[in-house]
């Protein structure tokens, strides 16, 4: 994949400006459980996204790394009013072992409401400059306070990760596990 065809993605999606300024240099590789992969915008159901998937990604040995998976459509796309809601942060990732990272925000599937059509669902990797001390409040996986009005960029920015190393998305729309995932973030 080209940094060409990566750009055309990115901004054919909207991607970028809706979530960051310019697009990243790789596309990130996820998994899901099932093989089901996240593919450049590609349609995937909040049921094939219920659990956190497998990242991965070439990393730079004493490197510390940052993901963030979130939603730029909340509550949908044509109106945006929650823009953007943050389903997972982990940070301080040592190289690409995220089991070992810093989990900022649990993970929460997709959870578009119903009738909104499909949103984006947009991984982001950053490098860090080192490792580092979030303020940030912890968010559990079963809480929906502090996800919604979230910015990687401005989150990105504020922490000083300049690089932007990877990205990927996939996009979503309402099906029958969505209530349980609505269920879930009211504790």
């Amino acid at each position: 994949m080209t940094d060409e065809e990566i750009d055309t993605i990115f901004l054919s999606h909207k991607v970028v400006p809706d979530v960051v300024p310019a697009p990243p240099k790789q596309f990130l590789s996820v998994s899901y459980a099932g093989g089901t992969k996240v593919d450049k915008g590609g349609e995937l159901t909040p049921t094939q996204v219920k659990t956190a998937p497998t990242v991965s990604w070439d990393a730079s040995d004493n490197t510390f790394y940052t993901i963030i998976l979130t939603d730029p459509d909340a509550p949908s796309r044509k109106n945006p009013t929650n823009r953007e809601y943050q389903h997972w942060v982990v940070a301080n990732i040592p190289g690409n072992n995220i089991e070992k990272g810093e989990v900022i925000t649990a993970y929460v599937g997709s959870g578009p409401p119903e009738g909104t059509g499909l949103h984006r669902y947009v991984f982001l990797l950053y490098k860090q400059p080192m490792k580092m001390k979030f303020d940030e409040e912890r968010i559990a996986k079963n809480s929906g306070r502090g996800r919604a009005r979230f910015s990687a960029a401005k989150f990105a920015k504020k922490h000083k990760m300049t690089e932007l190393v990877a990205g990927n998305f996939f996009q979503a729309q309402w099906d029958d596990y969505v209530p349980t995932v609505h269920k879930q973030l009211k504790g």
